[in-house]
């Protein structure tokens, strides 16, 4: 890989390692680019602890990636992120904060329905046609809004239930993905840890609709950027699937040219 979006901080309370660390890692493994897109901090109430960082930690979050990217200049290119769900309650305020604060681009990162509040996370087995149904909605929604650079782990949602039916939604969520001309993301955490995703069924439709790909080490601590087994795993499901394979993400970015980044 010469170029991973998807990497967390300890700010998000389920992950380890530095800033720093996470950039050697990268370097070791020859990567060019590095993307941080922690756990988005929304401002909603009800929201599942331990899982993204405090509104109040965004600011110093930039800070310290502003800095480092600066003292790596010329060995590595370092990207400011969120990994944002659409929740539609909390979305134009996370917006706001995020632009004020220079976060560079948003990947997407559905996990639960809704305002999260309350809610039943996707990645739970389900057979409920109404909550794949919803998952499929919510980010549909979400890709429209034309502010996010790609879908991480779209395939989460982990429903065991009628399989034509399955074939559908998964459908109208590629579909949706390739009007947008947003990439798609192959998990390798989930691929390392065993998970639902990825999930094959989900990626022969995503290669039936044309749909591009990108692999997302959705790194939480600094060795998760070196995962060459994983990689491997991932190319050879995406050649099945008959999938284009991005080496790098052109970023959507929340600010405009000049405004701080």
């Amino acid at each position: 890989m010469r170029a991973n979006y998807h990497s967390h901080t300890v700010r998000c309370g389920h992950a380890r390692g530095t800033e720093r660390e996470y950039i050697e890692s990268a370097l070791a493994a020859g990567m060019e680019e590095l993307g941080f897109s922690d756990h988005a901090p929304f401002r909603l109430p009800g929201l599942y602890p331990g899982i993204r960082m405090a509104p109040e930690e965004l600011g110093e979050y930039v800070s310290v990636l502003r800095s480092l990217r600066r003292e790596y200049a010329g060995r590595i290119q370092i990207h400011i992120g969120l990994e944002a769900e659409y929740y539609p309650a909390g979305f134009p305020g996370l917006l706001d904060d995020a632009r004020r604060e220079g976060v560079e681009y948003l990947i997407l990162g559905q996990h639960f329905p809704g305002n999260e509040a309350g809610e039943v996370y996707f990645a739970d087995a389900f057979d409920e046609p109404r909550r794949l149904d919803r998952y499929v909605g919510q980010s549909i929604e979400a890709m429209q809004s034309g502010v996010f650079s790609y879908f991480a782990h779209p395939d989460l949602a982990h429903f065991t239930g009628d399989e034509a039916l399955y074939r559908d939604a998964a459908r109208r969520l590629c579909r949706c993905a390739s009007d947008c001309a947003l990439p798609l993301e192959i998990n390798l955490l989930g691929l390392r840890l065993g998970r639902n995703y990825p999930d094959e069924r989900f990626w022969r439709v995503a290669g039936e609709e044309g749909c591009a790909a990108v692999l997302g080490c959705d790194a939480h601590d600094p060795e998760g950027l070196r995962v060459p087994e994983a990689e491997r795993a991932a190319m050879a499901m995406a050649e099945r699937c008959s999938l284009r394979v991005l080496d790098r993400v052109s970023l959507r970015p929340l600010v405009a040219e000049g405004g701080g980044l």
